[in-house]
């Protein structure tokens, strides 16, 4: 059964126009894009607002070693070979901005955007669009605990959905994930900082195949693979 994952909303050309380029200060607010398509959810016709978190939501709660990497991708973005890709934390129809009278789907946020800074998920996400390939640092928060003193593999499992989600989408359109499936080698302490490596293996008709290894920093380590099937819906369907 197919699933949702991150959806591309026909806004790569926007989200383009977001990634790379200079750091913001911290403290900035981050943007909002407004995407007059004619996208519907639960009733709804119309734009969508797509908030994406300010840097305070991407740093204050990083470790060193993910600002560092941090640092050394955004150098990269300078000559256009990578690019930073935005995270956002609710999608919403642009004249209903979710407040708490609105019931609890104006209180829907993006899973991995859901926990206070610092508890949860903490990441950020690099692709190349001639490899066709996406890099994400990832560090998992204290309310990320499985077994005592280690990564849940559910969290685990959401990060490799979403990065892979996130290679399909910027090699193709809208997508939703059709199959996932992931080896679990070895146990990730809580708190560390982690490499996921996602690729577009081969492209069939809608379908977008894809391979991802979860690394330590220094590669000497691989926590986990899998590999994945993502299927692009047709635009009628949308």
């Amino acid at each position: 059964m197919l699933r949702s994952c991150a959806p591309r909303l026909r806004t790569l050309g926007a989200l383009r126009g977001l990634t790379g380029g200079a750091r913001p200060a911290v403290g900035d607010a981050g943007p909002a894009l407004l995407i007059p398509q004619g996208f519907s959810a639960n009733g709804v016709t119309g734009s969508i607002r797509l908030e994406i978190p300010s840097i305070r939501d991407w740093t204050e709660s990083w470790s060193k070693e993910i600002r560092l990497l941090f640092d050394q991708f955004m150098k990269k973005c300078e000559d256009g070979s990578w690019k930073r890709v935005p995270s956002y934390r609710y999608i919403s129809p642009q004249d209903s901005k979710p407040t708490k009278e609105e019931g609890q789907m104006s209180r829907a946020r993006i899973f991995s955007r859901s926990y206070d800074d610092g508890l949860g998920f903490e990441f950020v996400m690099f692709h190349n669009d001639v490899e066709k390939r996406t890099v994400c640092f990832f560090q998992g928060g204290p309310h990320l605990q499985g077994p005592s003193g280690l990564l849940h593999g559910g969290a685990l499992a959401t990060m490799i959905d979403v990065t892979g989600g996130v290679t399909a989408v910027m090699t193709g359109e809208f997508v939703m994930t059709a199959n996932l499936n992931i080896n679990f080698k070895r146990p990730i302490p809580l708190g560390s900082v982690i490499v996921i490596n996602s690729q577009i293996d081969k492209v069939e008709g809608r379908k977008f195949f894809v391979s991802c290894d979860v690394q330590s920093v220094d590669e000497k380590t691989l926590y986990s693979n899998a590999t994945g099937l993502f299927i692009s819906l047709d635009p009628e369907k949308k």
